[in-house]
């Protein structure tokens, strides 16, 4: 009696886990034993790649069968390799433009854009400076523009010091670069080349934290990472000077440089592999609580949920 006692615990137990373990598995993708398995490949802007990274790495604890890299050569180079065919899926700070749909059109890529948060353009300055007290666009537009006649802060406003000023900020095929121009500028990419550019965020933090007479613009995100070394410039966008913050940047008052950011999602991979799938959805359902640990503004519950009616629509 104590043996049957002790097989049917046994038993018991044994179900308790097979289910636990089928939870765990998730809405994903199936492999070996019932588990996901597989590789993901990511790429596209420096900008999302902090809540990618983030949500990849949340996903390979749940999901240890599945690899995702993620990589960051910027939104032009993750749609360069998008439209080709050679990722999954590729992180974006503009839309899609029509030279990218055309090619992935004429490579037969379908793709599916998701909003999957807020971002804002941080305009940035050294913490020693301390004459800027605010920019205005036609300011900033006077600085970026090409051939621009600024060299030295004092050709910014009168009184501000004879220094030559230090730019710094992304290279040609960040999104940051295209939104920035074209908000600022008036049209996408139309920047002076006079500037130290780079497709590493990082980089263009450290440029402005250790030179005194430096300015430059990245993606909010990493500002808010290094605020004790850096210092945001209010930019008066024609109803007074706005900080850019999490409030401002969700209720659309720092303007023109609010913006939405995106993930593309290569539909056969979502349709046909269980992994792509399951990594995406689970990229929306945590999205909400990655965004604003590195920096970005969580996109409204109504977004969030348009964005998964498109991926209903696939199934």
């Amino acid at each position: 009696m104590q043996r049957k006692v002790l097989l049917s615990l046994v038993v018991a137990a044994a179900v308790l886990v097979l289910a636990a373990c089928g939870v765990r598995g998730g809405s994903g993708s199936q492999g070996t034993g019932g588990k996901l398995t597989g590789t993901i490949r990511v790429d596209g802007s420096s900008t999302v790649y902090p809540i990618t990274q983030a949500i990849a790495e949340e996903f390979m604890i749940e999901n240890p069968g599945v690899n995702v890299t993620v990589g960051s050569s910027g939104t032009g180079g993750g749609f360069e390799k998008f439209t080709r065919g050679e990722i999954q899926i590729t992180g974006a700070s503009r839309p899609i433009e029509d030279e990218e749909k055309a090619r992935a059109e004429k490579n037969g890529i379908a793709y599916t854009e998701l909003i999957v948060a807020l971002d804002g353009v941080a305009v940035i300055i050294n913490p020693q400076n301390d004459w800027v007290d605010h920019l205005t666009v036609e300011e900033l537009k006077r600085i970026w523009e090409p051939n621009s006649k600024v060299k030295t802060w004092s050709d910014i406003r009168p009184g501000w010091p004879d220094e030559p000023i230090k730019l710094y900020g992304p290279g040609t095929d960040s999104g940051t670069f295209d939104y920035f121009t074209a908000a600022i500028v008036g049209s996408e990419g139309a920047s002076r080349t006079d500037y130290t550019a780079s497709e590493d965020d990082n980089q263009l933090v450290t440029g402005v934290a250790n030179d005194k007479y430096a300015l430059g613009y990245f993606g909010y995100a990493y500002y808010a990472e290094n605020k004790d070394k850096l210092k945001a410039v209010p930019i008066d966008g024609g109803n007074g000077p706005v900080v850019p913050s999490e409030q401002t940047i969700a209720d659309g008052t720092y303007k023109p440089l609010s913006r939405p950011v995106f993930i593309y999602v290569s539909n056969e991979a979502y349709k046909t592999r269980p992994e792509v799938k399951a990594f995406v959805d689970f990229y929306l359902d945590i999205v909400p609580e990655i965004a604003p640990e590195v920096g970005f503004v969580t996109a409204g519950e109504d977004v969030l949920a348009d964005q998964k009616a498109k991926l209903e629509a696939l199934k």
